[in-house]
């Protein structure tokens, strides 16, 4: 196996980790009506029983980076595995509401530390003219997660009453593969020269083909010196901050979460039945998948920028159109139409760039606190939408055609951002990045 194989190798096991993200994030769809049902909730707690993943979520994304920095990215990994292994069989096997709760937010602390610690050892190992596509791997695991979660469901929404234990309980089996493949990978190279063991971050260098191990160790050891403060919020750091913070918010204001959590009662309100919205849901999985390989193929080409503004013009559009479309001024297939224009369009922008610019944008030192910045800000949003999203829908008339008008609106302020703001990180060492940002040179990584 050649250098850049094993680093593609490596990858592709953290990167499974973003599949068990994704899949617990998605599989819910198919189960949620039927828990609903099962334990009487009324719209107000089913809400919460969907958010509540979410706020697991949240709790990781907080607090992952702190033990990613102390004990190392790798043991990190460890226990994410057992978390989602956790979160399945709890979820498959209890009859008890509150137990299930706390299984969904298990998995969530799951994902959350997953969105923080994947992208981190991704980015960390990765030489520069393959990052790009490497950390997307992340996110292209994520859909097909998703893509997984979705084909499962419909296979299994003829299992019974009892199907939706079928659907939350499928991702043991990932999540026991994940925890072994782990005991191949190394630990990450920066991380080791944080620690100031530069022997075995020389020795993983020299694994994964880095072409020059001295210029790095280097270039870490001057990036080190040169900004002595591990705060994240010091004033040299305000604009990373910015970025992501206002990247990640974006994220979640497209919409998505509402339409991947909710997908079949949504296609249902399109006049689409049940088991058909099902299959629908497969579609929008696979739309995810395909679009987002698309533009984790091309980011290290065109840049992150161009694929985020391209994606705002996009889904300005077909958020809008969804919204009319599913007013019912339309028939047919139209409202599908639509929602799978702004899926095509947010898988080749938002949904490859993200977790992308985020691993890439902090200094080494503070990198484990701004990835749990950008995954708290990400899972946050994400967490008040998919709570408000069945209120609205169920008590606001013409609550789910506003949202998606509301969400177009969001795209329009996410170009002006992106198009103002925004810096283009692609082909820069994380620590030439370091360099512009703390300068205030911008222009050296801008288009």
């Amino acid at each position: 196996m050649n250098s850049l194989t094993k680093v593609y190798y490596w990858s592709f096991v953290v990167a499974l980790g973003g599949f068990l993200f994704g899949l617990d994030t998605a599989v819910i769809s198919g189960a949620e009506k039927a828990i609903q049902i099962y334990w009487k909730l009324s719209s107000v707690a089913h809400g919460f029983t969907i958010a509540s993943g979410l706020i697991g979520t949240l709790i990781g994304a907080i607090f992952a980076g702190a033990p990613a920095q102390k004990y190392g990215r790798k043991k990190v990994l460890f226990v994410i595995s057992v978390l989602y292994l956790v979160c399945a069989l709890g979820c498959a096997l209890t009859t008890d509401w509150l137990i299930f709760l706390v299984a969904r937010i298990l998995g969530g602390v799951a994902v959350g530390a997953s969105s923080v610690v994947g992208p981190m050892y991704i980015a960390e190992i990765s030489p520069a003219r393959v990052r790009g596509r490497l950390v997307g791997s992340f996110q292209l695991n994520v859909v097909f997660g998703i893509m997984m979660a979705y084909i499962s469901n419909y296979l299994f929404i003829d299992a019974g009453e009892e199907a939706w234990r079928w659907m939350l309980g499928v991702q043991a089996f990932p999540s026991f593969i994940f925890f072994g493949l782990l005991f191949t990978i190394p630990e990450s190279p920066r991380w080791y020269l944080l620690k100031g063991d530069e022997v075995s971050a020389r020795k993983v260098l020299s694994r994964s083909g880095e072409t020059d191990i001295s210029k790095l160790v280097a270039d870490f050891s001057s990036s080190m010196t040169d900004s002595q403060s591990v705060s994240l919020f010091n004033t040299n750091y305000r604009k990373p901050v910015l970025f992501v913070v206002l990247l990640a918010t974006f994220n979640q204001l497209t919409g998505i979460n509402a339409l991947l959590y909710f997908a079949p009662r949504i296609f249902e309100m399109a006049g689409i039945g049940q088991e058909d919205a099902f299959l629908q849901s497969v579609s929008v999985g696979l739309t995810l998948f395909i679009f987002t390989f698309s533009g984790v193929s091309v980011i290290d080409r065109f840049g992150r920028r161009t694929l985020l503004l391209v994606g705002s013009l996009g889904m300005t559009c077909f958020l809008a159109l969804s919204g009319w479309a599913l007013t019912g001024a339309s028939g047919g297939y139209f409202p599908m139409i639509c929602l799978m224009g702004f899926i095509v369009f947010f898988s080749f922008s938002q949904g490859a760039v993200i977790w992308v610019f985020i691993s890439e944008i902090f200094p080494n030192q503070v990198r484990s606190q701004g990835q749990s910045l950008g995954s708290t800000t990400h899972w946050l949003m994400a967490a008040v939408i998919s709570f408000l999203f069945p209120v609205i829908a169920d008590e606001v008339p013409n609550g789910i055609q506003f949202s998606f008008y509301f969400f177009s609106f969001m795209m329009v302020l996410h170009f002006l951002f992106v198009w103002k703001m925004l810096p283009e990180t692609k082909g820069k060492s994380l620590e030439e990045i370091q360099k512009a940002m703390e300068g205030n040179k911008l222009h050296e990584i801008t288009i």
